[in-house]
Parts: structure tokens; sequence; C-alpha cells
């Protein structure tokens, strides 16, 4: 007991200690750790999985300001990256229980789940990645409801990957290599991914009898 509440203290000071030298409000902390995460992010982990206050605190001060500034490289509209930070470590607790702190760092994992919740804001904003993403023809293409409607639901037949790689390359207009470095792999399986996303979705767009149509 008398452990436990030491380290409870521990996270708490810590958490006062941040927050004293004007840590969060997207501003980076300077606490560093080597070879993965400091002993008291990894207890502020546990802890926080319970939600725990002074824990959740500790990881918002810690590294509410990493994940700002991933989120603003894919959004540009502060304003909007600062809401989806907030929501990202709103929900921590919850996105909490899946977290395995033996299988990647927490700063690696807060990074992830910050990507994927700027990809799904994106996706809400704009369900379409821009016309060139199916035809150059139809760049620009006043496109009807039941058009985007049918894009949408050719959208839904592609694998998680490959709508990933089509939002980040024709919705955030990131380069081939910006989305291999984003998401971890080669240029290569980007440039494969796109191609089969937009084959498979020009499919899907035909049997639904909203293909793009040349202009002549």
């Amino acid at each position: 007991m008398l452990a436990d509440t030491g380290r409870t203290a521990a996270i708490r000071r810590e958490a006062d200690r941040l927050e004293a030298q004007g840590v969060g409000c997207f501003t980076r902390s300077r606490m560093r750790s080597r070879g993965g995460d400091a002993a008291i992010v990894r207890e502020a982990v546990e802890r926080a999985r319970a939600g725990d206050d002074d824990a959740l605190r500790l990881l918002y001060l810690q590294y509410a300001g990493s994940v700002y500034s991933f989120v603003r490289s894919m959004i540009p509209d502060e304003y909007e990256a600062e809401d989806i930070t907030q929501t990202v470590f709103a929900s921590l607790p919850r996105r909490l229980q899946r977290y395995q702190p033996r299988l990647v760092p927490f700063n690696a994992w807060i990074t992830t789940v910050a990507r994927n919740a700027a990809i799904d804001h994106l996706r809400a904003k704009r369900m379409v990645p821009s016309e060139q993403a199916l035809d150059p023809e139809t760049a620009h293409e006043d496109l009807s409801h039941e058009r985007l409607s049918a894009i949408r639901a050719g959208l839904a037949e592609l694998s998680p990957a490959q709508r990933e790689v089509l939002v980040l390359r024709f919705v955030v207009g990131m380069g081939v290599k910006e989305v291999a470095e984003k998401l971890g792999r080669t240029e290569l399986a980007i440039d494969s991914l796109q191609s089969r996303a937009r084959a498979r979705l020009r499919a899907a767009l035909v049997e639904l009898d909203a293909a793009p149509t040349a202009k002549h």
C-alpha cells in the first residue's frame, strides 16, 4: 500500500512539475527516457487504464504537444487539429484497454492513434478523394449527389489500407514519399496500393453505372 501510494504521489508530482513549467497547451515536454518509455510513463499508463486523473493528466502534459504536431502535419486548420488532439486524449482510458506496452512504446502507439483520428476526421469531412483520384478527365467535374453517393459506396469496397493511401494522397495532398514515411511502407508498396485502389474503385463504379466518362 505504501509503495502504491508513493507511485501515485510521484505521478502527481511529475504532472504538477510539467504543468508548472508551462508544458501542455500543445507544447512539447522535455522529459526523456532511454530505450523506450520512462518508468513513470509506464506506471501512468497502467493507472490511466482505470481512469486515474493524475495519470491521465501526466500523459496529456507529456504527449499532447507531439500529438498536436503530428495531427497538424495532416490537418491544415489549427483549430481542427486542436479538437482532434483533445479527442484523442478524451478517449484515452477506453483506447488504453487495447494497448499492449510490450509490443510498442507508448509514444509510438499514441502517434498511431493520432494518425487514425486525423484520417477519420478527413474521411468524415470529405468522404471522397479528389476527383483526380478517379480520372484526370473528371478533375473539374461538378459531382452530383448521386455520383458522390456512388463514389462513397465504391470506397467502401476498398481495403482499409487502400482507402488510407487514397485519402493521404488525394485529400491530404501528400506525395508518395511522404505517405510511405507516414505509414511505414516502401514507396513501391504505396504505388502498388494506390494503383490497386484506383482500379478497384473504378471497377466498383462501373458496376454501379457511375464510372467517369471521357470528354471529347
